[in-house]
Parts: structure tokens; sequence; C-alpha cells
């Protein structure tokens, strides 16, 4: 097993291990500390896809990596938001907790595309790559429009 690919499995274990674990009994400002954390990590597979998809530097051999990153990071996003996390250093909107519906749903449907980004990814579909990449990243940004306060 590719040395990357090992620690790319381990690294999903223990998102999925943690995020329940650590909303239990963390402190606030270690879980938004986390949460930020997860989604810069989520930027920059974001940005690394981005770059491979657009042929703008020769990886693609590291496409599938970032990829199956991006669905792991975002198959448990709502768990990053729990109740009392809502302060301090962050960038998360009030409307996440007040329309917690809403935010799930929009979270899902930015699961849900990178789960079909990935069959098109494993499939070695390259013309259909911008595409399904295109449907993640307006899935993401559909969610930071109504979810996440702008940087300044």
């Amino acid at each position: 097993m590719n040395t990357s690919f090992r620690q790319l499995c381990v690294m999903g274990i223990a998102g999925f291990l943690l995020v329940p674990a650590i909303s239990l009994g963390a402190e606030p400002e270690d879980l938004i500390k986390y949460r930020r954390s997860v989604m810069k990590a989520i930027g920059g597979h974001m940005s690394a896809t981005s770059l491979i998809v657009r042929g703008k530097v020769p990886y693609k051999a590291q496409l599938t990596q970032h990829v199956n990153a991006l669905k792991v990071l975002s198959q448990d996003i709502p768990a990053l938001f729990p109740e009392d996390s809502d302060f301090g250093e962050t960038h998360a909107k009030q409307e996440i907790w007040e329309e917690w519906d809403n935010f799930t749903k929009a979270a899902d449907s930015a699961m849900k595309s990178t789960e079909i980004l990935l069959k098109t990814v494993e499939a070695g579909n390259d013309s259909e790559l911008p595409a399904s990449f295109k449907k993640v990243g307006e899935s993401c940004k559909g969610c930071h429009k109504d979810f996440r306060e702008k940087d300044e």
C-alpha cells in the first residue's frame, strides 16, 4: 500500500473517531480551533484539486488522494459545529444554529458533490472532471454564502 494512501486512510479513520469524541468533552475554544483546522485542510485540498483539474500542475497521480480527503473531511461537517461553539475567533454565522436543517442540507450537498467527484476521478472520466469539480466548488460557495462571515 502506498505510504501517502496509508496516511490518508489513517487520517480518515481518525477523523471519524475524533469528531464525535471531541464534541463530547472538549472545550468550546478547542472545538473552534479544530473546526478551523479541518476547514483549512478542505481549502488546501480544494486548491490542490483545482490546480490539477485545470492542468496547472503535473500531479494528476495525486488527484484521487486529494479528492478522497475532501470526501472524508466533508462527511461530518455538521459535527464540527456543536452548540456553544458560536463565539470567539470564528467565521461561523449564527444562522448555522438558527437554521440547522438548512445548514445540514448544505453540508450534505457538499458531501454528495465530493462523492460524485471521487467517482468521476476513479472512473478516469477526465472530460467530466471540470464540471464535477465545479459542482463541489458551487456547493462550498453556497454554504459559505449563507453560513460563513466574509474575511475582512
